[in-house]
């Protein structure tokens, strides 16, 4: 079995550390690296592999979850880091054939000949020893899936 989809069936199982909180239409789970602290994806819980297979009212749920995800990293990597700028959404599928999204950080202290372009020209670095999800990001991912718990409880309410 694929590793990506042991997470989710994990996940599913409350066995997965990596989740933030169950979403309407999958699962927040903050990466496995953290070059940029604060990556997060949302993992689509069905049955898809491009966002077009979606209904379209399951799309816009899908894509009302990332943002809502995106909301609750901007909240904690503002509050931590001055140097926040901004964060870049992307949903690519080109090395894991199932729905899901990515939410990267930006930050004014990346190198500047990274700095405007995609996270993917890091190359390897991304994935350095160094960078591992590990005991000093717990603070990082409970300071995420706290404001993401508030977010959601305001958007139950407006819905």
């Amino acid at each position: 079995m694929n590793e990506w989809k042991d997470r989710i069936a994990a996940a599913e199982r409350g066995e997965n550390p990596t989740v933030l909180a169950r979403m309407r239409t999958g699962w927040a789970v903050i990466g496995d690296t953290q070059h940029l602290p604060g990556y997060c994806l949302l993992l689509y819980a069905g049955t898809a592999n491009h966002l077009t297979d979606l209904p379209r009212d399951e799309r816009s749920r899908f894509l009302l979850d990332l943002s809502l995800l995106g909301e609750a990293v901007e909240a904690s990597c503002d509050k931590r880091d001055q140097a926040f700028r901004r964060l870049n959404y992307e949903v690519l599928g080109n090395s894991w054939e199932h729905l899901h999204g990515h939410i990267h950080p930006r930050y004014g202290w990346e190198p500047p000949r990274l700095l405007r372009g995609p996270v993917w020209r890091y190359g390897d670095e991304r994935t350095a020893p160094q960078h591992r999800l590990g005991p000093q990001h717990e603070e990082l991912q409970a300071e995420i899936a706290h404001a993401l718990t508030g977010i959601l409880s305001e958007a139950h309410e407006q819905a």
